[in-house]
C-alpha cells in the first residue's frame, strides 16, 4: 500500500472540499490514486467542490471569433508562462491575429493552425520566433472550431474563456441569444448539448454512484436502480447544457428560452476552452 501523506490528504481535501479523516481514508482505500479516491469520497455522499488544486494555472489569452456569415467560429488558447505576458497588448494581439488567420483557413486541428503561412514563415514557427523574443514558453494550446447555421461566440473576464456555440437556425435576432447561452457555457460549464451527447462511461459511473449513495443511505437492493436513475436524471438537468436552468431566468430552461425566438431553433453544439 502507498504511504498517504498529510499533503496528500491536503491535496484531495482541497480538491473535493471534504472532511480531512474521510479525504484520508478514501486515499487509502484507493491505495493513494487520487481520481479512485474522489470516486469513493462521492459514492459516500462527500461534499464535491468544482476545484481542482491538481491543475496548475497556466497564462496566456483565450480568443473566439465568427466569421462575417456568422456560420464559422474558432477559438484558440496561446498560452503563457507568467500573467504579465498575457497582459501585454502584443501577446493579446498575436493572439487575435492567429485566431483570424484560423478562421480564415479553418483547419481541422491545431496541427493544421501551426502550419498556416504568417508571413514568410508559419505560425508554427512565429510561435518559436516569440519564445526567443520573450525569454519564456509560449504554445498554442488548445484549438477548436465550430461550423452551425448560426454560430455566436463569447469571450469571458478578460480572455480567460471562450466559447462558440453552433445554432440549428439562422436569423440576426438569434445572435445575442445566442451570445446569452454561450455565456451560459462559461458560467455553468455543461458537459454536452443535451443527455444524448453525455459519454456512455460517464452515465454508468454516475448510475454506479447514484446505487452505492442509496445503498450507504440504507435504501433497499430492489429500489437503488430506480433511485439512482432518478439521480441521474437530475446530473442530466444540472450538467446538459439544453436542460440547465438559463441563468438569466431560473424559471425556463436553456432550450426553452430559445423556443421563445423560434420554436425550432435550439443548439447543435459548442467548444468551450479556458485558462488553467
Amino acid at each position: 500500500m502507498s504511504a498517504i501523506t498529510a499533503s496528500d490528504v491536503k491535496k484531495l481535501r482541497d480538491m473535493t472540499g471534504a472532511g480531512m479523516m474521510d479525504c484520508k481514508k478514501a486515499l487509502a482505500e484507493a491505495d493513494g490514486d487520487f481520481d479512485k479516491a474522489v470516486e469513493v469520497l462521492r459514492k459516500q455522499g462527500q461534499k464535491m467542490s468544482a476545484k481542482r488544486a491538481d491543475r496548475d494555472a497556466t497564462e496566456g489569452v483565450v480568443i473566439a471569433v465568427v466569421n462575417d456569415d456568422r456560420n464559422r467560429g474558432v477559438i484558440i488558447k496561446l498560452s503563457s508562462e507568467t500573467d504579465f505576458v498575457a497582459k501585454n497588448q502584443e501577446f493579446v494581439n498575436l493572439a487575435e491575429k492567429f485566431a483570424e488567420l484560423a478562421l480564415e483557413h479553418f483547419p481541422a486541428d491545431k496541427e493544421g493552425v501551426l502550419a498556416i503561412p504568417y508571413g514568410n514563415i508559419t505560425i508554427g514557427e512565429k510561435i518559436t520566433e516569440q519564445v526567443g523574443v520573450i525569454g519564456e514558453k509560449i504554445e498554442l494550446a488548445a484549438y477548436e472550431r465550430v461550423e452551425a447555421e448560426m454560430v455566436a461566440p463569447y469571450i469571458h473576464m478578460g480572455n480567460k474563456a471562450g466559447v462558440l456555440i453552433g445554432m440549428s437556425k439562422a436569423d440576426d435576432s438569434f445572435f445575442e441569444p445566442g451570445r446569452a447561452v454561450a455565456m451560459q457555457v462559461a458560467a455553468m460549464r455543461p458537459v454536452a448539448v443535451d443527455k444524448d451527447g453525455v459519454d456512455a462511461t460517464v452515465v454508468e459511473k454516475e448510475i454506479e454512484i447514484g446505487k452505492e449513495q442509496a445503498r450507504n443511505e440504507g435504501k433497499p437492493e430492489a429500489m437503488l436502480e430506480k433511485i439512482a436513475l432518478g439521480k441521474l436524471n437530475k446530473f442530466y438537468k444540472e450538467n446538459t447544457l439544453l436542460n440547465q436552468q438559463f441563468v438569466r431566468d431560473n424559471k425556463q430552461s436553456v432550450a426553452q428560452y430559445l423556443q421563445s425566438f423560434d420554436p425550432e431553433l435550439t443548439v447543435t453544439e459548442f467548444k468551450h476552452v479556458e485558462l488553467g
